[in-house]
């Protein structure tokens, strides 16, 4: 058993994934370190103007990325060993997203202008594209196809310590909100220009044998991947902007704080399945009753861990939402009591999709969760206005629950089978 858990932690695999978890905690620990301090500052209502910037930005950074994090990661992992398609393909990316940047920012620049949503902040909103040049500059995606997790951890950490030196020094009245994403934005563009050059001299890339028709087979190819992350996207970003638009800022403020606080757990749930599915779809490759077996071993303490988390966040949900200093705590307390139900369906939500995955119900996958992204939307429109910030997380909820209902309707042949695979 000792010698078990020593190679264990002698793995590769496990070293990188320790150093890539180290860099994603950092991520987590950062907004929870500003948030309290913009708050106090800033007060709730603006802190809820920055969150639906930053959210409308998040939202456009699918454009400027437009599939590299999925398609661009596993053609830089193929051929990582030739060179010259390494550089065609980490060229050809740039120079695509270079005519997909300049593309967003024009609309941005005229939306900003005309639409009263967005012209009431203008400021706020132009200072923010910040954001979509230092995601213009990520090489995130060429450094997990070569498997260069140290390159990741050390960007994301000089970029979120830009950003929290920046608000602490600069942040100090209420009307210093506008310069908040600002901040973000500089922090990602210095760390990833930075490692985008180290990249280029490291592996002495060079731009000069890509074509125009190169680029345009790059635009056609990646239409449809680009097309489902645009679905991801808006279930993530758009619960924000949706309670800004049809209710208040204010509200906005008090959702991104709850949902900070659930979002650790969430960022968890995804990160232990981003581990485990190689490993389950193996399994179940080679034999299907211990790849079951497995599966349910590692989910099973998996959820057990969240379960007993949320527990605890549920009693001590004063406490937990004083730390961010709301004018309301008692309103956020009830909030973050409703909302820990959502870590919980999603850590069974996930393990039933690894298993969608896994047997390759992908056109299934992809059908429901766009269908599920619309639906969400038409329930928050639809709650929002008689329950405020609660109906979004009834939605959340109710659609998180429809998820594993379908996945579990689409998978219960195989999973309860008894039939074995031998290969």
């Amino acid at each position: 058993m000792i010698k078990k858990l020593l190679g264990i932690f002698q793995n590769k695999q496990f070293h990188n994934l320790s150093f890539y978890g180290f860099g994603q905690l950092f991520n987590l620990v950062t907004p929870l370190l500003v948030i309290p301090y913009i708050v106090s500052v800033c007060g709730e209502e603006n802190f809820g103007k920055t969150a639906v910037g930053m959210a409308l930005c998040f939202f456009l950074m699918v454009f400027i990325d437009y599939g590299s994090d999925l398609v661009g990661v596993r053609e830089i992992a193929i051929n990582r060993d030739d060179f010259i398609q390494t550089q065609k393909i980490f060229a050809t990316n740039y120079l695509a997203k270079t005519i997909l940047l300049l593309g967003v920012l024009f609309l941005c620049l005229i939306l900003f202008q005309t639409i009263p949503f967005f012209a009431n902040e203008k400021k706020m909103f132009l200072l923010g594209l910040t954001l979509l040049i230092g995601q213009f500059l990520n090489p995130t995606w060429f450094l997990q196809g070569v498997e260069n997790v140290k390159w990741i951890t050390y960007s994301n950490i000089i970029s979120k310590s830009i950003y929290l030196l920046l608000i602490f020094l600069f942040i100090k009245v209420e009307q210093d909100y506008v310069l908040i994403n600002l901040f973000w934005g500089i922090g990602m563009i210095i760390s990833n220009g930075l490692f985008f050059f180290l990249i280029i001299k490291k592996y002495k890339f060079s731009f000069s044998s890509i074509h125009k028709k190169d680029i345009l087979q790059f635009l056609r190819r990646d239409f449809k991947m680009f097309g489902s992350q645009i679905f991801v996207s808006i279930q993530m970003y758009s619960p924000v902007i949706l309670i800004s638009y049809l209710g208040t800022n204010l509200m906005a403020g008090q959702y991104k704080i709850v949902e900070q606080v659930i979002l650790i757990f969430k960022t968890y749930i995804l990160l232990f399945f981003n581990y485990v599915f190689p490993n389950v779809c193996y399994s179940l490759e080679k034999n299907k009753q211990r790849g079951i077996y497995n599966w349910k071993l590692f989910n099973g303490a998996n959820f057990i861990f969240v379960l007993v988390s949320m527990v605890f966040f549920y009693f001590f949900s004063y406490d937990i939402v004083s730390y961010f200093n709301p004018t309301n705590r008692y309103a956020l307390s009830n909030l973050l009591q409703l909302a820990v139900f959502y870590p919980v369906l999603f850590a069974l939500s996930i393990p039933l999709k690894q298993l969608v995955l896994a047997w390759n119900f992908n056109r299934f996958y992809v059908n429901l969760t766009s269908i599920a992204v619309i639906l969400n939307i038409i329930a928050i429109i639809i709650l929002l206005p008689q329950f405020q910030v609660y109906g979004v997380f009834y939605s959340l909820l109710f659609i998180e629950g429809i998820m594993i209902l379908f996945y579990l309707i689409c998978i219960r042949k195989k999973l309860f089978s008894k039939e074995e695979t031998n290969q």
